[in-house]
């Protein structure tokens, strides 16, 4: 059984692109548009993209082992609906190839711990927010 609702598995297989949210061993933030998929297999989130394995977000990853993930959108007139997952961060030096065509080796693999969904399963304003 996963950890994710049926209808946030939905939603996150019709996505494309989403945001990555890190800290480095400071902690200063840094978050950046990334490709993912889910990984029904691993039940996580697998995010990768060109030249990651050079990136600050594949470093902050790899140091801290810590992540967010959030994907979202509004449906018209204003149905805002989206995913949040933080968790525990892991990085691969191969796979990337697997979340997008023409993506770099390398892979951030991301562990959910907790997941906060809204305008899926329920309304947008009452999010389903839970610890895994």
């Amino acid at each position: 059984m996963s950890v994710f609702t049926e209808k946030e598995v939905e939603y996150l297989a019709e996505q494309r692109l989403g945001r990555l949210a890190t800290v480095d061993a400071k902690g200063s933030p840094h978050v950046v548009p990334v490709g993912f998929r889910y990984n029904a297999t691993l039940d996580v989130v697998d995010i990768g993209g060109h030249n990651l394995g050079k990136s600050k977000k594949f470093r902050d990853a790899r140091d801290t082992g810590r992540a967010a993930f959030v994907v979202d959108d509004v449906l018209p007139p204003w149905k805002a609906r989206g995913v949040e997952v933080r968790g525990r961060a892991e990085v691969f030096e191969e796979g990337g190839w697997e979340v997008g065509e023409g993506f770099g080796e390398e892979l951030i693999r991301l562990h959910p711990e907790r997941i906060v969904g809204w305008g899926l399963d329920s309304d947008a304003h009452k999010p389903n927010s839970r610890s895994v």
